[in-house]
């Protein structure tokens, strides 16, 4: 990790809401965002906020999220995910986030990631593997 690594550091992102990033089982008209797309897009959004500020060879995994998915965002939408890392413990990174569309906020969360060393991680997974 470089020294550069502090909490505080903020990104927002703004996705538009998609085909891919919906539900279907609702009908034509109940095209809303799905609440496992909002989980990815706060780790992405997450992880690239990180990437920067990480030394050659780490990236960061997912280790815990916890969601409050509080409004519908229809097809055609976009949202807007905004990270803050609000501590560091050790290589745990811990976040807050809020999303909102247009017309409203609709998310809450808490995203924690770990910093790896992928080499580690790739040897760590053959091993499992083996």
């Amino acid at each position: 990790m470089k020294d550069t690594l502090l909490p505080g550091l903020t990104a927002t992102v703004r996705y538009e809401i998609d085909e891919r990033r919906v539900i279907g089982f609702m009908g034509e008209e109940g095209r809303v965002y799905a609440t496992p797309e909002l989980v990815r897009d706060i780790e992405n959004t997450c992880r690239n906020l990180l990437l920067p500020h990480l030394d050659a060879g780490e990236d960061s995994v997912g280790i815990r999220v916890e969601l409050d998915h509080t409004a519908a965002t229809p097809l055609g939408m976009w949202v807007e995910i905004t990270a803050t890392l609000a501590a560091l413990d050790g290589r745990r990174a811990h976040f807050e986030i809020s999303a909102h569309d247009p017309v409203e906020p609709v998310a809450r969360a808490a995203h924690a990631r770990f910093i790896v060393d992928v080499n580690k991680t790739l040897a760590r997974l053959k091993k499992k593997i083996n």
